[in-house]
């Protein structure tokens, strides 16, 4: 074990080859830290560290990842607040000596990797100028994702990824158009996808979506596409962006032969069309609406869309 430094919401500690970033679970803790709990960033993996002033009589440590060593950046791919970057060590201004001691001992250690930027020389490396400072992208990911299983709620549906192979959206009664219902739940398999694409739910177009293998045609809109689940008011970025993490991760493993996607079980392709189905979402939807569940705007827009089916 190695030097250990204490910040605002979270520890760092330096071992031999690696960088350990311990996370605070406080009240006042960024959600997305607390869900990380504990991230081992090898040195090979960060392209520098810098040292800056920050806000209100703090200093900030920032360790710099490499492009393309940790999923979870790269699914962030530069929408994280300021706050929530879980590579920034926020310090008193007080301690910023200490700081100073701990970076130089990180950028030795870092400068014996030929891909950091340390061996070329840290002040090359200015990622809010856009330029890579001759750091070399990792060919693979070098940072563990959040592990799975794991599922949250988006507005449309529910996600959930069994940590290994498969992916899978439960379309909801309210949020879900009526082209995913007529496509019914979706299973994919980790084997036939080769990303995934964020966009965060703090923005008001806010989706996940699966990438398929080979490409081909997509619906443009992300409310119609069923490898896609959208956010609207749900799906909380320590939930979605963990999520999209880890299944990012496991498009990249070894094994990523395709293999037949079987047709989810109980799937809603005749339901959609069966009027008898029909009146039944519709008295549920009734149900939610008396119960307080759903505004008389939701209401009234989904029961026309139901009815359009018929």
């Amino acid at each position: 074990m190695g030097d250990v430094l204490a910040g605002i919401h979270a520890t760092w500690e330096l071992e031999s080859d690696a960088l350990v970033i311990r996370f605070d679970r406080g009240i006042r803790t960024p959600k997305l830290f607390s869900a990380l709990r504990e991230r081992r960033i090898p040195h090979e993996a960060l392209a520098s560290v810098t040292l800056t002033p920050g806000k209100r009589g703090t200093v900030v440590l920032h360790a710099v990842p490499r492009p393309g060593a940790d999923p979870l950046m790269e699914a962030a791919a530069g929408q994280l607040k300021e706050g929530s970057d879980p590579y920034r060590l926020v310090l008193p201004a007080e301690r910023e000596t200490l700081a100073e001691q701990y970076r130089d001992e990180l950028r030795a250690l870092l400068a014996s990797y030929p891909a950091a930027a340390g061996a070329a020389g840290y002040e090359a490396y200015a990622p809010e100028d856009g330029a890579d400072g001759g750091v070399a992208p990792a060919d693979r990911f070098l940072v563990a994702p959040p592990p799975g299983p794991q599922s949250f709620k988006a507005y449309d549906g529910r996600a959930s990824f069994d940590g290994t192979s498969e992916v899978a959206f439960r379309w909801s009664w309210t949020g879900a158009t009526t082209e995913k219902w007529k496509s019914g739940d979706q299973v994919f398999s980790v084997r036939d996808l080769c990303g995934v694409e964020w966009r965060s739910p703090d923005g008001v177009d806010g989706y996940l979506r699966l990438v398929p293998r080979g490409g081909g045609a997509r619906a443009d809109r992300p409310d119609q596409d069923p490898a896609c689940v959208v956010f609207g008011r749900y799906g909380p970025v320590y939930e979605s962006l963990t999520f999209a993490a880890s299944v990012l991760a496991a498009t990249r493993s070894k094994d990523r032969t395709p293999v037949p996607v079987a047709a989810p079980a109980g799937g809603r392709d005749g339901e959609a069309r069966d009027p008898g189905a029909v009146a039944e979402r519709i008295r549920h939807l009734g149900e939610l609406h008396q119960a307080g569940l759903v505004t008389d705007a939701e209401f009234s827009a989904k029961k026309a869309e139901l009815l359009a089916e018929l």
